[in-house]
């Protein structure tokens, strides 16, 4: 069994965000990624600039990377109807092969130690001993003090927890592409479809990130992600327009099952849970990258301003309600307005014809600069 200080476990923004702040400040950080530097996930890849300032001061904003930047929004329903608004903060797109990648790298610059392409089986407490065993795929047993939980929407970790919501079947499923396409570089895009929505914004090196909220009935009513888009996502004239008229730059699409916004804990079994392991904002939003980079910040936070273990999970579960709960609960009831026809009409006319009804959406699903 080895001993280490701090165990993270996911490596994506959450992970690598607290990663940086630990080692920066001297602590020991060994961080756990089942895959290997660069790949992709699928995500939105737009976030808002509400983390730009924290990572410009963290060094860790990706500026060797040409990140587009974006200050307008489109909404369309079913049928086409739009409403184009601009956006307060804006944002900016990349990547999250890109991102990550960066951020990796970054994290060892700064001292972080990584186990890649390993595969965490469970985690237990031991209340008497006052730190944690995290066995690994390969069977090894590693001790530590702390554990940041940042293993994203739905991990081997999750059921071997326990935790609630996986318990709970999803229906929701989603899928992403890098596409070349006319579009404005400096709008992202939400297109409603029967079942689900579908984003669409610049990245880096002339492309564009598109990625759908879709059903899993719905593929497997058609028996293809091909068949499904074909007779559900082009009910949308924009979206049709889309797929006749992009080159679509990978193989195959990546594809991930079963996405919960179940509300989850904070901290369960004195786990702190950062990024998407500790609450999925609906990817309407748009910022779900943004409060993961966030997470990490008040994560490291936490550890690095105290030493009891109950202070510390206190703190950090004080300050993620704080900064997130509400987001989250408004995110998941907006959701409600999208994804059907007559009710994204309906919801598009809404915002259309209502600032004000489209700004306080923005503002309660949107944080502040830190």
């Amino acid at each position: 069994m080895s001993m280490h200080d701090i165990v993270i476990i996911g490596g994506g923004l959450a992970g690598l965000t607290a990663a940086s702040m630990l080692s920066k400040q001297g602590r020991q950080v060994l961080l756990i990624e089942k895959k290997r530097y660069p790949f992709h996930r699928v995500c939105g890849e737009y976030i808002s600039n509400e983390v730009k300032d924290f990572l410009k001061k963290e060094d860790l904003f990706p500026d060797e990377i040409e990140v587009s930047k974006i200050d307008s929004f489109l909404l369309t329903s079913v049928k086409g109807k739009s409403v184009t608004m601009p956006l307060d903060l804006g944002g900016f797109g990349v990547s999250r092969y890109a991102l990550d990648d960066f951020l990796y790298h970054k994290a060892i610059a700064f001292g972080t130690g990584f186990l890649l392409e390993t595969q965490v089986e469970d985690i237990i407490f031991d209340e008497n001993e006052d730190n944690f065993a995290v066995t690994l795929d390969d069977g090894k047993v590693i001790s530590c003090k702390h554990v940041i939980g940042a293993f994203g929407k739905r991990s081997k970790v999750d059921k071997a927890l326990g935790r609630d919501f996986i318990k709970t079947r999803s229906a929701y499923i989603g899928i992403k592409y890098h596409i070349k396409t006319d579009f404005d570089k400096n709008t992202v895009a939400l297109h409603n479809f029967e079942g689900g929505y579908c984003g669409i914004n610049s990245i880096e090196d002339q492309k564009f990130n598109l990625c759908y909220l879709g059903s899993r009935d719905q593929l497997r009513e058609t028996g293809s992600i091909e068949a499904m888009e074909k007779k559900f996502l082009w009910q949308n004239p924009f979206l049709k327009e889309i797929w006749q008229n992009s080159e679509f730059l990978f193989e195959k699409p990546e594809v991930i099952n079963e996405i919960s916004f179940l509300p989850k804990q904070p901290v369960e079994n004195h786990i702190i849970m950062a990024g998407d392991a500790a609450g999925l904002i609906t990817p309407l939003c748009g910022n779900g990258m943004a409060i993961a980079i966030h997470a990490g910040k008040l994560a490291a936070e936490a550890i690095l301003y105290h030493q009891d273990r109950a202070l510390i999970e206190a703190n950090y579960t004080e300050a993620w309600l704080k900064n997130f709960k509400n987001r989250l609960w408004v995110g998941r009831n907006v959701q409600k307005l999208f994804g059907a026809k007559g009710v994204s009409e309906f919801a598009v006319g809404l915002i259309k014809n209502s600032n004000f009804i489209a700004r306080n959406i923005m503002k309660r699903t949107h944080g502040q600069p830190f």
